[in-house]
C-alpha cells in the first residue's frame, strides 16, 4: 500500500488507515507513504532549532521553579551569538558525527567507551557523569546504565535529553527512532527512563505525519510498557489538562502533589516523573504555539531547559525550519563547541541539520525505504510504523540475579588473578555492587585488599559514588565502607 502526501490521499485519511491498518498488516504489506524530501527536511530542521532554543533559552530557568511555578508572561526565542553546546545537545551531536564517519545509526555498544573517552570528559552530569567513570572501570553499556551499578540510572532524566535526534533522524518510523535512542540512552539509564526515550522518540517521530498533538501523544503512549510510572504520568496530565484546560496552575499543582516524592531533593528536581509531566504539560497549554509551549515548559519549571527543549523539538518539526526563521528571531548560524573534546570547531546550526538530514535518508532507506525523484522534485518513501513498546519494564530483582550468577565467575578472576589495577578493580566495584564482597573477604582476604587498594586507586569512581546524594546510592555506599572502600576525606574534582 503507497501514498503520495500531500498530493493524493488527505492527511487525515492517511492516518486512519495506518492507524487502523498497521495494526494488523505483516511487514510486506505496511503503509509506505510519499513525503517530500525537502518537506521533511526543513521539519527536520525546524526540530533542532527548537530543540537548541528551548535548551539554550531555558537555562535561566533551570532548576529556578521548583516549590512553586514559574511566572514568565513574555518571551523572544533568540540566539544573537548562536548556539553553543550544552548536554542536552551535544551528547547526540558525539553521537551523530561518529555515525556519519562509520556509515551506521546504531554504534555498537562495545564501541562507545572508546568514544566517550574521546569526546566527553567534563561537563556532564548525575546518570552520565557515573556511567563515564564506569567506563574507566572497563565496564561496557549497557551495564554503565544498569541500577545495581549506576545509583543515578533508575531516574535520571537521560533518557529523555539524550533522545531527540534520534526521532528527528526517523520521520514516520517511531520504532526505529526509539530502537536507536535506547542504544544511546541506556549508556545511562534503564527502567522507567528507558521509557521516556521510547515516548519522546516515538512522538517526534510521528510529529512528520500529523500536527494533530492528541496522535502524537497517542502514539507516545503507544511506545511505553503500559505498566510504567511514565505511562501514568502521561495520562495523568491529559486528564487534568482536560479538568483544568484554562488553569496550567491547577495542572503544575497536581503534577508537584502527585510526583514530588523526595521534598523537592535532586531525586525529584532531576527525576522522569516531574520533567516528563512538565514536557506534556507545556504541549498540552502550548497549544502547538511556539512561544506558548515555550512559556509553559519554563513555568512548569524543575530541569526547565531539558524540558523545553523536549517539548520545542516537537513543535519545531510541526513549524518546519522555514516558519521558525522567518519569524524575525535573532539567530546566529553558529554552533559553538565549548564542551567536547576533538570534536570540530566550526559547526554551525546548518551543518548540524545537515548532519541529521543526512543520517535520516540513511535511516530511511535501512528501513526498507527510498528516495525518488518526480516531476523536478525529490520524494521520501518512508514504511511507516506502528508505535510499540520496544523494551517493557525489566524486573530489577530477576535482572540483579541473572547479574550476579553471569558475572561471579569474572568477578573472582579478576579478585583473584587480575593481570592489572583496572582488572581487580573493576571485579571489587561488581562485586560490592552485586553484594557478592563478602566469600572474598573471608576467604581471600589478601587478594580481596589488593582489588580494593586497586579501586582506591580511581578517585572518581570512588568520588561518583560517594557523592551521589541519591537514595539508590546509600545502600551502595554501606556495602562499599563494609567491603573496605574508603570513603574521600574531601569532595573529589571529577572534572
Amino acid at each position: 500500500m503507497s501514498n503520495r502526501w500531500p498530493f493524493a490521499w488527505p492527511l487525515w485519511l492517511m492516518l486512519l488507515v495506518w492507524a487502523a491498518g498497521v495494526a494488523w498488516a505483516p511487514r510486506a504489506f505496511a503503509v509506505t507513504v510519499e513525503l517530500p524530501a525537502d518537506v521533511v527536511q526543513d521539519k527536520i530542521r525546524g526540530g533542532l532549532l527548537g530543540h537548541l532554543l528551548g535548551d539554550l533559552n531555558g537555562l535561566q530557568h533551570e532548576m529556578k521553579y521548583i516549590a512553586e511555578p514559574g511566572n514568565v508572561t513574555e518571551y523572544t526565542p533568540s540566539l544573537p551569538e548562536g548556539a553553543w553546546t550544552d548536554d542536552d545537545t551535544d551528547f547526540e551531536w558525539v553521537y551523530i558525527v561518529a555515525m556519519q564517519v562509520r556509515g551506521v545509526t546504531r554504534i555498537p555498544a562495545e564501541d562507545i567507551p572508546a568514544l566517550w573517552q574521546k569526546h566527553i570528559n567534563r561537563l556532564f552530569w548525575c546518570a552520565n557523569q557515573y556511567a563515564r567513570q564506569l567506563m574507566d572501570l572497563g565496564m561496557e553499556p549497557p551495564l554503565t546504565g544498569y541500577v545495581p551499578f549506576n545509583p543515578w540510572s533508575d531516574f535520571n532524566i537521560s533518557g529523555q535529553f539524550v533522545s531527540e535526534s534520534w526521532g528527528l533522524i526517523s520521520p514516520g518510523m517511531p520504532q526505529t527512532a526509539a530502537r536507536i535512542g535506547l542504544n544511546y540512552t541506556e549508556v545511562a539509564i534503564s527502567g522507567e527512563p528507558a521509557q521516556t526515550t521510547q515516548l519522546f522518540d516515538a512522538m517526534i517521530a510521528t510529529a512528520f505525519l500529523t500536527d494533530n498533538l492528541d496522535r502524537i501523544l497517542d502514539a507516545g503512549l503507544a511506545a511505553m510498557d503500559p505498566k510504567s510510572v511514565v505511562s501514568q504520568v502521561v495520562s495523568d496530565v491529559r486528564g487534568w489538562h482536560q479538568q483544568h484546560p484554562d488553569d496550567w496552575r491547577a495542572t503544575r499543582r497536581l503534577v508537584k502533589d502527585k510526583y514530588s516524592r523526595f521534598h523537592g531533593a535532586m531525586r525529584d528536581k532531576n527525576g522522569f516523573e516531574l520533567n516528563t509531566a512538565s514536557v506534556i504539560g507545556a504541549l498540552l497549554y502550548g497549544h502547538g504555539d511556539y512561544v506558548r509551549t515555550s512559556i509553559a515548559a519554563f513555568n512548569f519549571g524543575w530541569d526547565a531547559d531539558n524540558n523545553a527543549a523536549t517539548a520545542c523539538t516537537i513543535i519545531g518539526v510541526l513549524k518546519g525550519g522555514k516558519w521558525m526563521m522567518s519569524q524575525g528571531w535573532n539567530i546566529k548560524d553558529v554552533y559553538r563547541n565549548t564542551t567536547r573534546d576533538n570534536m570540530p570547531m566550526d559547526e554551525t546550526i546548518t551543518s548540524f541539520g545537515d548532519r541529521l538530514i543526512a543520517l535520516a535518508e540513511r535511516n530511511i532507506i535501512e528501513q526498507n525505504g527510498k528516495k525518488v525523484a518526480r516531476d523536478d522534485r525529490e520524494y521520501y518513501q518512508v514504511q511507516v510504523e506502528k508505535p510499540a513498546n520496544l523494551e517493557p519494564l525489566p524486573d530489577q530483582a530477576a535482572l540483579t540475579a541473572r547479574l550476579r550468577s553471569s558475572k561471579k565467575a569474572g568477578i573472582a578472576e579478576g579478585i583473584l588473578r587480575g593481570a592489572s589495577d583496572r582488572q581487580r578493580a573493576g571485579a571489587a566495584y561488581e562485586a560490592i555492587c552485586l553484594d557478592l564482597a563478602l566469600p572474598f573477604i573471608e576467604k581471600n582476604a589478601a587478594e580481596w585488599a589488593k582489588a580494593i587498594e586497586a579501586l582506591q586507586g580511581f578517585p572518581k569512581v570512588v568520588g561518583v559514588l560517594f557523592q551521589s546524594e541519591v537514595p539508590a546510592a546509600n545502600p551502595l555506599c554501606q556495602r562499599a565502607l563494609a567491603a573496605g572502600l574508603k570513603k574521600p576525606e574531601n569532595k573529589v574534582k571529577i572534572w
